[in-house]
């Protein structure tokens, strides 16, 4: 963990959420790093959570300088031990988390004759198992205090078939299905729990398939461009808000039309 000056007073950052606690699994780069930006831009302390200890620490660094309001912390999901842990570290420094984004995810690309039953399950262990005891864990507080907003990011591979990334795609379902119980179980205490199921989005994994393959994959997205990570961030930013609180157990699509429904 980064050391740093304490929180600000949500006054000096003004905006609905400043003051609230978030914890982001998968912060220290692409996708999760502009959610933990755009939470912070919004006041929001940040629990930021990665296995990447250096890469984390450096995001949490860019932005937030200061150290006071974005915090890295290590830890490998497929620990349950480990996260269990972390969050009660986080919790004494920060308080009782308000927000919950599962972001963090393993992808396998590989197809279902490839993929063996070890990569199978490392695969679920941190896309379902490690969401499902983290939101549990956060849960029972957010429960307790009557308020809480859990968002899961799923993907357009959960919703669609393709020949290579069979595990990734069922964690992505199974996530979304869990998403629902959750929601279910949690409504009445104004918890919560909803759905972000991007397409590709402009991440150094996406870049690193290869331009061809890439271009490959655009030529298929009605909007004719990926994603850029903050238009995936803004619409988990709206979902976690007081503005939000009468929707739960929804999935967003955010896929530039290359599933339309």
């Amino acid at each position: 963990m980064r050391g740093g000056t304490g929180a600000v007073a949500p006054a000096a950052c003004g905006g609905q959420l400043a003051g609230r606690t978030a914890l982001v699994t998968g912060g220290a780069q692409g996708l999760g790093a502009a959610v933990v930006r755009v939470l912070y831009d919004a006041g929001v302390r940040v629990l930021s959570w990665d296995v990447d200890e250096a890469r984390n620490c450096a995001t949490a660094a860019e932005i937030d300088p200061g150290g006071a309001l974005v915090l890295p912390v290590h830890v490998d999901l497929a620990d349950l031990e480990a996260v269990e842990c972390a969050y009660r570290c986080g919790r004494e420094r920060f308080g009782p988390a308000d927000i919950l984004v599962n972001n963090a995810a393993r992808a396998l690309p590989k197809s279902l004759w490839e993929t063996t039953a070890a990569e199978w399950d490392q695969v679920f262990e941190v896309n379902v198992r490690a969401a499902f005891f983290l939101t549990r864990t956060v849960a029972t507080d957010m429960r307790a205090r009557g308020w809480g907003r859990v968002v899961n990011m799923a993907s357009l591979a959960g919703q669609t078939a393709r020949p290579t990334g069979a595990a990734y795609g069922a964690s992505k379902a199974a996530l979304t299905a869990l998403t629902r119980a959750f929601a279910a179980e949690l409504a009445p205490y104004g918890v919560t729990v909803n759905t972000v199921a991007p397409a590709m989005v402009d991440t150094p994994m996406v870049r690193g398939i290869g331009q061809e393959a890439l271009a490959g994959l655009i030529a298929q997205v009605p909007v004719g461009r990926i994603a850029r990570p903050e238009e995936v961030a803004l619409l988990v930013r709206h979902l976690v808000g007081p503005e939000a609180g009468f929707i739960t157990g929804a999935t967003y699509d955010i896929n530039g039309g290359a599933l339309m429904r």
